[in-house]
């Protein structure tokens, strides 16, 4: 039986188009973040690491938090976009503070305006947003198909916007008279393109009724839930903890990769390859996410797609360490950009995949928790990226890093090895672990043959 359509074009378009302004901060924190508090602001690596890791203990009680208010929602707009559209605000706000610390403070001042500004960014504003963005896969649409092309639409949009942004920041910031004046403009410059791409993409679509949502029938009950409640219904559905586990590790393999940039700098001796690796990322993962629907359609689902994707980008992450060894940098681009191209499906249809996750909580708990299901987005940018970004930054002060010397130790520049070559390999591996038992399509399918849902 064919499935009902609900998008236009233009309205899948417009919604992957919100990614411009989440990456507009996410791709501009992970990958300069660090590098401008130790290269520019001067602090240590390892304190601001530390603080990084504090700030994650607040973030990790505001995604189910947020996924819940979002749930309980009920306006004009409905119950996603609100967030989505009024959230971004703080987030433009809050990224440009982030880059704006006064470098007349002293230390201690300049710790805790980064801390300030980075836990209401994170844990705080970019969590509302950016849960009720990837709710909307569910609340616009019931299609599959359509569920996999808004995937694929947005991080098309969301690694063309890392390839600028990874691509053209150095050079922007030179450009704008280098120092900390410099980083502040381009932030500005970033969260007002944002936050006008943020507007323009939740008034392009439009969430569906709750009863079109519940095929028709509704229930008073599901809708009387608390946050404990809400939280141990994700907890009960193993699919949802694989696909957090999975986000934390993809973040985790991020931030080892923004780290690129020391390691351009410091093993490979020209920085500014740092925005050619991007290119040898963004580009197969664009163009893996232009055939994503296709193939998902023609190996009959996600699973082995996401799977056998994986297998391939773990190999040619192995051989980006042996080519990195062998000191040949045409090979480690190749090798980089076949790795990327495996990995490109499950960007595509991870959204997709989290709807089939709600799916599978409400086929066996009789509970309708969108909002609270993608709390697993945030919950994973910020756990994986955070941690991520704070491991890096203990890594640099265990090794003997100082970003403002000359020259860097030798166990400094083993530890860039170790952070750019060895950690995205261990983490690929550990995802192609999890995506190989991530098989909630077939889950649901035997769901409802037992309940006779058709």
């Amino acid at each position: 039986m064919e499935e009902k359509t609900y998008l236009k074009w233009y309205n899948k378009i417009g919604y992957g188009s919100g990614d411009i302004a989440g990456n507009v901060v996410y791709a501009f924190l992970t990958s300069f973040v660090m590098v401008y508090l130790t290269d520019t602001i001067g602090l240590a690596s390892g304190i601001v690491g530390t603080l990084i890791a504090a700030s994650k203990l607040f973030d990790g009680f505001t995604d189910i938090f947020f996924g819940s208010l979002i749930d309980k929602t009920h306006t004009k707009l409905g119950k996603a976009r609100p967030w989505m559209i009024y959230g971004y605000i703080g987030c433009a706000l809050t990224l440009v503070a982030v880059f704006a610390i006064p470098t007349s403070w002293g230390r201690t001042a300049q710790y805790a305006w980064f801390f300030i500004a980075y836990t209401l960014l994170n844990g705080v504003f970019y969590t509302a947003n950016n849960i009720a963005y990837s709710a909307l896969t569910s609340l616009v649409t019931k299609n599959s198909k359509e569920r996999v092309q808004m995937g694929s639409y947005r991080f098309i949009f969301a690694f063309s916007t890392s390839l600028i942004i990874q691509s053209i920041t150095v050079a922007f910031v030179d450009v704008c008279g280098g120092g900390a004046a410099a980083w502040r403009v381009v932030a500005i410059i970033y969260a007002l393109i944002g936050l006008v791409v943020n507007t323009i993409s939740g008034l392009s679509v439009k969430e569906l009724p709750e009863e079109e949502l519940n095929s028709g029938i509704e229930n008073d009950e599901e809708k009387k839930y608390g946050l404990v409640q809400a939280f141990k219904l994700l907890v009960k559905n193993k699919y949802y903890m694989m696909i957090c586990g999975t986000y934390i590790l993809q973040q985790l393999y991020s931030a080892m990769i923004g780290a690129g940039i020391y390691y351009c700098t410091w093993v490979l001796k020209n920085k500014n390859l740092f925005g050619v690796f991007a290119w040898a990322v963004n580009i197969p993962l664009i163009i893996a996410l232009i055939f994503t629907p296709t193939l998902v359609g023609k190996w009959k689902g996600m699973y082995k797609l996401n799977k056998r994707g994986y297998i391939l980008a773990t190999i040619a992450r192995a051989l980006v360490i042996v080519a990195g060894y062998m000191g040949s940098v045409p090979l480690m681009m190749l090798f980089t950009a076949v790795a990327a191209l495996g990995q490109g499906p499950w960007q595509g249809d991870m959204n997709a995949v989290i709807a089939e996750c709600s799916e599978y909580t409400y086929l066996t708990q009789g509970k309708r928790v969108d909002g609270t299901m993608y709390s697993c987005t945030s919950l994973g940018i910020k756990i994986g990226g955070g941690i991520g970004t704070a491991i890096v930054g203990w890594l640099l002060e265990i090794s003997g890093y100082v970003g403002t010397n000359a020259t860097q130790p030798a166990s400094a520049i083993t530890m860039l090895q170790v952070m750019y070559l060895w950690l995205p390999f261990v983490f690929e591996i550990l995802i192609t672990i999890l995506l190989s038992k991530m098989n909630v399509e077939a889950a649901n399918e035997k769901l409802r043959r037992e309940k006779g849902i058709e």
